[in-house]
């Protein structure tokens, strides 16, 4: 392994050194081969046979044709096809291995006379190198606060999302599943905390120069990296889409050698974690016996719905080949995968198969290079397990919410082998819902882009990108005559549902640049950009519905015979279509200065326009400035042995955001009804919004203050930042005053919201033997988000609420967002106790103490928090001979969750329907309507081992396998936490933070049995 890293990675939390510090001094090796002094004898200079083997970091491949030196010496030699090498050196002399296309790497002689050594690639995308917007710095030059995670960094196992790869991985980077492991949920991404009301607080996903790329066309395989741009001087160069961040995702490339091979595969399966406390069929019939239940509500069986719903054969697999090679002048990689994953409910799935194709071409005595990427994927998913909402096609969960509340003792079927409907409140049998219902998506994703590169004269090039990614799906819903919902005396009359929804989304880009690298004097380095970017982007859909369908003999595909077009007697059947685009327009610069390697400045310009915005503000400037400081260069640092490395970096950056609905500062039209005129009735419009030539930018104003720092022979590095950012113009729907506007409400610019919050990233070598070595990674981050600014002069607003407690009851909404409150505050009544009774007491605003009918609003309160004020990750890696094991922790603190399957189901007033055993036990008192309150706020804080991976590397001396590599992945382990509901890492980004919801999909374990192979 490479012992002289210098990844940087940020994190937030206090992180004491000392601990290390004690590790790295009991060791006997301080680096990767650096010896201890004591083991070197300065009088007796003895001469040793050295013997090692020299492999990639990337995939362990062994690496031929690598040359080793003793530094200062002729002494050389150099691997032969195995990557063995024999050297004869002193202890205390330097090795130095060195090899095309790879970071050379400096080792001291101890007494061992076997040094194993891993090259870490160079260049294009590895170590030393960041990627950045529109081209690559070395790291020693960034100025602003940037991180980066390798393939070799990327958490084990089966991804259901690229995002699953560097989970826990960047401080400040929250990612989080918020239906566990469905394959067909995506993760819920922020960083830095919350930057907007009403426009996308998600980052921009950039894939090899592609703004906005989709991540279905990424597989992990296929991965190289991933360059977290965290503060806004380093964001900036992507203006209006930077406001909550950048992620650039660079795939594997073709690179000059020999032709390839690489096999990767692996089988997964899933258990629950953790299973909701609901009474058993044995459980409810104590009850009944007790007098607490109806005796008439013992149905005959005893049934677990929950397990009834689990698959229990979800075996997922996925298989990736990727074959590259080519010489300096033309190289390629090309691979084809097939991911089969099956969720852990039934009828949950997703099978994608596709493949990626990179080419690269050099011409003109290698001043012209033309490098061209291809992307495809075809899936098609079964949506309908957990429960699916039609209207808007997400899983719900509402199915194992059945689970919880439907009557242990209800049978699932009748004796003629229909399915058993229940008809206590908000019921039904979630099993005939999936025999009796399809829910399918067929999607196919295509990206293709190209890039030319010509050298004009040394130092000064020009290159122009152009891209295109479509993306098609195609919905089906249907629901049978045999549907519960669909029968007989229902407004269906027993008749069939069917509908269908197809959209086309595609973008075009084209960018084009200017580079310019020139050193003057040796001490003065000047690096500039300029460049030019158009995008534009459109929608299309259309969607039709049908009903009275007497047969499912056509299923969906006949919708002209649902008799619904005739039958007035029918719900009538719908038809809609619809288009929209927007355009993008840029013009941006960036100019980096670096005097003699130790002193370095950066200056980014981005001007741009889009058709989002209003007439008077379709143009907005976006300017950033960072500057850094290698201390570590100087001759007061350089004294300090133990101080490797030592850069102050400092920026500020505006970015904006533009990712809002289209057309909302024009005025658009909307059907008003029909109007008869002799005979006929005709449609007539009005206007669907206000308009706002005023509408334009949010923009965020971020100060970054950050360290990078290598210590003991870089056995410790890492970077400490410390942020303060500010959006202001938030957009928010406000009510216009009518007259003059002619609609009640108008989208415009008033609010504004601060985040701030430290982040630390340590990587740490804490021994590094012959052939054992134990590397620790940590990433720790806290936030705050605070709304200053909500109503101005002539909009105004109070309060902002957020989710809706679901029925019954109207308990109101669980959150409230106002002026100097903080994101994710929980409002609500404060708890007082129980009557003698079992009915509720609250505190009023007075501290006085009073039931249900005494409380008004005035009364409520702040009464707690669901958004994590500290978030911490710390992976242990540990490598022996040819094992390597990782560990990885997870956690997040100081943060409240509403236990909402508490709130219903813990309650004795939710019978008949069935409850959890907290509503005889924890809550047996309670003999009330339900309320909410901070009764049902509990602590969040957990730790999580999220990640053990066990792997084996075998050497095999054949010229036919180049490397392989077997391994054991399980993830979601084990959970410590004070929290009694099912899991508490719940949603914890945007503005509806820390709510258990009453729907959900399972949280599972899973585990994976994976093999690499290099050809």
């Amino acid at each position: 392994m490479n012992q002289h890293s210098t990844r940087t990675k940020c994190g937030k939390m206090r992180f004491s050194f000392l601990p290390l510090v004690a590790v790295l001094l009991a060791s006997p090796v301080y680096g990767k081969g650096y010896a201890d002094p004591a083991d070197v004898l300065p009088n007796e200079i003895v001469q040793q046979t050295i013997v090692g083997t020299v492999t990639s970091t990337a995939d362990n491949a062994p690496l031929s044709g690598v040359s080793v030196t003793v530094k200062e010496t002729s002494r050389g030699a150099a691997t032969d096809d195995n990557g063995r090498y024999t050297i004869t050196a002193a202890v205390g002399e330097i090795l130095v291995f060195s090899y095309l296309g790879y970071v050379s790497q400096e080792i001291v002689v101890g007494q061992n006379a076997i040094i194993n050594v891993q090259l870490a690639d160079d260049a294009e995308s590895l170590e030393e190198v960041v990627v950045v917007g529109y081209g690559t710095q070395k790291r020693k030059e960034v100025t602003s606060a940037v991180a980066t995670v390798r393939a070799e960094d990327f958490n084990a196992g089966g991804a259901r999302s690229p995002m699953d790869l560097i989970q826990g991985k960047v401080a400040g980077l929250n990612i989080t599943r918020t239906q566990g492991n469905n394959p067909n949920s995506s993760a819920a991404i922020q960083l830095r905390g919350v930057t907007s009301l009403t426009g996308s607080r998600t980052p921009l996903i950039v894939i090899d120069g592609i703004p906005g790329g989709s991540l279905d066309l990424l597989q992990q395989d296929d991965i190289e990296s991933f360059d977290v741009l965290k503060d806004g001087s380093a964001a900036a160069i992507y203006g209006t889409r930077g406001n909550a961040g950048v992620i650039l995702i660079t795939t594997k490339k073709g690179k000059a050698g020999e032709a390839r091979f690489d096999y990767s595969t692996y089988v997964q399966r899933e258990v629950i974690d953790r299973k909701p406390d609901y009474l058993t069929a044995v459980d409810f019939r104590n009850l009944i016996a007790q007098g607490v239940i109806n005796e008439t509500q013992d149905l005959g069986s005893s049934t677990d719905l929950y397990d009834e719903l689990i698959d229990r054969q979800n075996t997922s697999q996925y298989h990736n080949l990727a074959a590259s090679g080519g010489t300096t002048n033309t190289n390629y990689r090309a691979s084809i995968y097939f991911n089969d994953a099956n969720g852990v409910a039934k009828q949950s799935g997703r099978e994608q198969f596709g493949g990626r194709l990179n080419i690269n071409q050099k011409g003109l005595q290698e001043r012209l290079t033309l490098s061209m990427n291809l992307a495809t994927n075809f899936n098609k998913a079964n949506m309908l397990g957990g429960g699916f909402n039609p209207d808007n096609r997400t899983t719900t969960g509402t199915d194992f919410e059945q689970a919880i509340q439907r009557n242990p003792t209800a049978p699932i079927y009748n004796p003629d082998g229909t399915f058993y409907e229940t008809q206590a409140y908000n019921n039904y049998n979630p099993l005939g819902r999936l025999a009796h219902r399809i829910a399918e998506r067929n999607q196919q994703t295509i990206s293709a882009d190209a890039r030319l590169r010509l050298e004009i004269i040394e130092g000064l090039s020009a290159s122009a990108f152009g891209s295109y990614v479509r993306d098609n799906f195609n919905d089906r819903f249907y629901r049978s005559t045999l549907d519960w919902d669909q029968r007989v005396g229902t407004s269906y009359q027993g008749m069939a549902y069917a509908s269908k929804r197809n959209e086309v989304r595609w973008t075009q880009t084209f960018e084009s640049t200017i580079d310019y690298n020139k050193t003057f004097n040796e001490d003065h380095a000047i690096t500039g950009l300029l460049g030019y970017s158009y995008q534009y982007a459109t929608n299309e859909n259309f969607n039709v519905n049908n009903n009275g369908f007497t047969t499912d003999g056509f299923l969906d595909w006949n919708l002209s015979e649902g008799s619904a077009i005739t039958n007035t007697q029918l719900p009538r059947p719908g038809m809609d279509s619809f288009k929209e685009d927007n355009t993008l327009i840029a013009f941006f610069g960036r100019v980096n200065y670096a005097f003699k390697g130790k002193y370095f400045a950066q200056a980014i310009l981005r001007r741009e326009g889009s058709s989002r915005f209003g007439a008077n503000h379709k143009w907005g400037n976006f300017p950033a400035a960072s500057v850094g400081w290698t201390l570590s260069e100087e001759e007061f640092i350089q004294n300090i042995p133990q101080i490797n490395e030592l850069k102050l970096r400092v920026g500020y950056g505006v970015t904006g955001n533009q990712d809002i609905s289209n057309y909302q500062s024009l005025v658009t039209l909307s059907g008003g009804g029909v109007y008869p005129q002799d005979g006929v009735y005709y449609q007539t419009y009005g206007p669907a919004r206000n308009p706002n030539p005023d509408l334009r930018w949010e923009q965020k104003a971020e100060w970054n203050f950050g360290l990078d720092f290598g210590l003991f022979n870089n056995r410790i590095s890492g970077a400490l930042d410390v942020y303060n950012r500010e959006t202001k113009d938030l957009l928010y729907e406000y009510n216009a005053q009518q007259p003059a506007f002619a609609r009640d409400k108008i989208y415009t610019n008033v609010g504004s919201i601060r985040n701030h919050g430290v982040e630390l990233q340590i990587s740490a070598v804490a021994i590094q033997r012959d052939d054992f070595r134990w590397n620790i990674d940590f990433a720790g981050n806290s936030q705050y988000n605070e709304l200053t600014k909500l109503s101005s002069d002539v909009f105004k607003a109070n309060w902002l609420e957020f989710y809706g407690l679901p029925s019954p009851g109207a308990l109101g909404n669980a959150f409230r967002l106002e002026e100097g409150g903080e994101v994710g505050n929980f409002y609500g009544k404060r708890f007082a106790g129980f009557t003698d009774d079992g009915k509720w007491q609250f505190y009023k605003a007075d501290g006085s103490v009073a039931g249900t009918s005494g409380m008004n609003n005035d009364d409520l309160a702040i009464i707690g928090n669901g958004v994590p004020k500290y978030q911490a990750s710390l992976s242990n890696t540990f490598s022996y001979k040819g094992f390597d094991l990782t560990i990885l922790f997870r956690g997040k603190f100081a943060y409240d969750i509403l236990n909402t399957q508490d709130l219903y189901f813990g309650n004795k007033r939710w019978l008949p329907n069935n409850l959890l055993r907290s509503a005889v036990t924890t809550h047996n008192q309670l003999d009330d309507d339900p309320q909410y309150s901070d009764y049902y706020l509990e602590k969040g804080d957990f730790v999580k081992l999220d990640n053990l991976t066990l792997g084996y590397n075998f050497r095999l001396n054949t010229a036919y396998i180049r490397n392989l590599r077997v391994y054991v992945t399980g993830r979601n382990i084990a959970t410590i936490t004070g929290y009694s509901g099912i899991d508490p890492e719940l949603q914890d980004t945007g503005f509806e933070a820390g709510v258990d919801a009453r729907g959900f999909y399972p949280r599972t374990q899973s585990w994976a049995i994976g093999l690499n192979v290099g050809f």
